[in-house]
């Protein structure tokens, strides 16, 4: 029994893996994963919380900073008492603690535009990761449209090595027939032998692109993955890249362009840093405060007395006293001694506050101000000129998209013709050729232009359908295959 469900579960299993292996893959689903398992995203990810903790740390600044601090050590040798500033040879014991807080009331609006500008720079991060995912997105659609080129070629080539065979067959039984020469046998061998060397180049083909796609994904190269198949990929009807406009295609780009939102961003950053850079040389308005005490191990107590000590006299010392002379004699006690005060008693003793104003004002601090202001005059002029770079880069971009799709559409549509007109005459040259009214050369090399008509007519394709991709992307448009 036990081993029954045992085999049950392997089973089982087994039919989960092989369902995983065989999962085919969307141009979507390849995209997202890509993007999630993207060692470049994952890194905008970081640089994103980066700029989150430089934000916190810019708010957390308009709240007031408290420290507290605790000191303790013993003096040897001729010293200073701290608590009655006597001096004594004796080694003193000393411990001080306190708390001190402090506030910045006003510092020329410089706290305020950091905030600003830290909130400014999360966005500029957010962006730059988005382009990132964007940029990978198109990667990822360049190596799958490769994949379903490479795979069209592959089953291109399978149907010509059909085809030569049949040829080949045909031959044979018109030399059997005596209509055919022995050696035009050899002609037809030789294409067998180039298409099957086809077929081997374009399974390599597919299995390097399939590489470069897991490489992208982020997929371990020995785990098999396979892509949706499209039974017959074609041109979408309602394409025409002639009746796309540079400014229209430009402004929407523009508008969606993560590089695009981060430049501007980034502008507002570097004018923001001009303010920071002016506050340098305005007042700075801080309140503070501070609590704190002391303890000494030499300090008495005079409530507590441990020893009365003894009464002693002086000697007698004449002085003159209303015009005579009369003896006088002191006492003192001495010997005297007391306790010592208890530590949490002097901390209560010692127990000091103080609470103040401070006011700095700028009148020499090296030119700093003025070197800050001016190399963010200089941020913001280099800011603007990459900027620019970018959108003239962006409107470049475009208009060599346009342009290559409008070149590609006018490819495949030649290629289309040819196509079928290579076909009609293929089609008239091999009846002719079963009647024995042309050679095997001439039928060769008109099936040969043919295939290789064929060949340029898919790569004329998926060159048409990649531009139309990359028109589609810069329209803001979705990623997808139909």
């Amino acid at each position: 029994m036990f081993l029954k469900q045992l085999t049950t579960l392997i089973i089982c299993l087994s039919f989960v893996q092989l369902s995983y292996g065989q999962k085919t893959w969307s141009l979507t689903q390849c995209i997202q994963y890509a993007q999630q398992n993207s060692l470049s995203v994952k890194q905008g990810q970081n640089q994103i919380q980066q700029a989150q903790l430089s934000e916190q740390e810019a708010r957390f600044s308009r709240y007031p900073s408290v420290n507290s601090n605790l000191q303790g050590g013993i003096n040897f040798g001729r010293t200073i008492d701290p608590t009655t500033n006597d001096f004594t040879s004796e080694s003193v014991i000393t411990n001080s603690l306190g708390i001190n807080a402090g506030v910045t009331l006003y510092n020329g609006g410089r706290i305020r535009n950091q905030i600003k500008q830290s909130q400014i720079n999360v966005d500029v991060a957010e962006a730059d990761n988005e382009q990132i995912k964007n940029d990978l997105a198109l990667n990822v659609a360049a190596a799958y449209l490769q994949i379903l080129l490479d795979q069209e070629q592959l089953i291109n080539a399978k149907n010509r090595l059909a085809q030569t065979q049949a040829q080949l067959s045909q031959t044979d039984r018109l030399i059997q027939a005596g209509t055919l020469p022995e050696a035009d046998r050899l002609e037809i061998q030789a294409n067998v032998a180039r298409d099957e060397q086809n077929i081997v180049t374009q399974q390599n083909a597919v299995e390097i692109s399939y590489l470069n796609l897991k490489n992208l994904m982020q997929i371990n190269p020995d785990e098999e993955i396979k892509i949706e198949k499209i039974d017959k990929m074609e041109v979408p009807v309602n394409a025409n890249p002639d009746g796309v406009a540079l400014t229209q295609v430009y402004n929407r780009a523009i508008a969606n362009q993560p590089f695009i939102q981060a430049d501007q961003a980034r502008l507002s950053s570097a004018n923001l840093e001009t303010e920071i850079a002016k506050s340098l040389g305005l007042p700075v308005v801080s309140l503070f405060g501070n609590i704190n005490s002391f303890f000494s191990n030499k300090v008495p107590d005079f409530n507590n007395v441990t020893s009365i000590g003894q009464i002693e006299a002086t000697n007698p010392e004449e002085i003159l006293l209303d015009g005579d002379r009369r003896n006088i004699q002191f006492f003192e006690r001495r010997g005297v001694t007391f306790g010592k005060r208890g530590y949490f008693n002097q901390l209560n003793d010692n127990f000091g506050q103080s609470l103040g104003l401070s006011v700095n004002i700028p009148i020499y601090n090296q030119a700093r101000t003025r070197l800050a202001k001016e190399r963010a005059q200089l941020n913001i002029l280099n800011t603007q000129i990459v900027a620019q770079q970018n959108k003239q880069q962006l409107k470049t971009d475009i208009q060599r998209a346009i342009a290559t799709a409008r070149a590609n559409k006018k490819q495949f549509e030649a290629s289309e013709k040819t196509v079928k007109a290579l076909d009609l005459a293929y089609i008239n040259t091999e009846k002719r050729y079963k009647l024995g009214a042309v050679n095997t050369f001439q039928y060769t090399t008109a099936k040969n232009t043919l295939d290789q008509a064929a060949i340029d007519l898919i790569i004329a394709k998926y060159n048409y359908l990649y531009s139309l991709q990359i028109l589609d992307f810069y329209q803001g448009k979705r990623l997808e295959l139909k």
